[in-house]
């Protein structure tokens, strides 16, 4: 089991960036599991989406949506995960969400985060 606290939400005007952070916190043996590490989104009455994913060997998947204006980056050694996000639009005000997912044994487990407020607006 791994916990995740995510930092970075707030209000930003359209067209603003904001970056997000993430940090997986567990015993050793649960963070050299975790695997692929990412954000989650879900806007009030909507279901819960994908924004962007990174794998520990840096391969990356965005959101259509997402693409060429947000950017998924890790840093390994500190087990943190972070979303650089610009051009930000009043439609992706939402509760961004922290997601890492560990593989044991061929058994994958998911951890979430508690979620993080962003609100795009003027």
């Amino acid at each position: 089991q791994v916990a995740l606290v995510e930092s970075g939400g707030g209000l930003v005007q359209p067209g603003g960036s904001l970056r997000l952070s993430c940090a997986a916190s567990g015993s050793t043996f649960s963070i050299n599991t975790i695997n692929t590490m990412g954000w989650y989104r879900q806007a009030p009455g909507k279901e819960r989406e994908l924004v962007a994913l990174i794998t520990s060997g840096g391969s990356t998947n965005y959101a259509t949506s997402a693409k060429g204006r947000f950017t998924i980056s890790r840093d390994n050694a500190k087990s943190t995960v972070y979303l650089q996000m610009n051009s930000l639009k009043p439609e992706e005000t939402a509760v961004y969400y922290c997601y890492a997912e560990r593989v044991v044994s061929g058994t994958r487990y998911a951890s979430w985060g508690q979620g993080t407020q962003v609100t795009v607006s003027s």
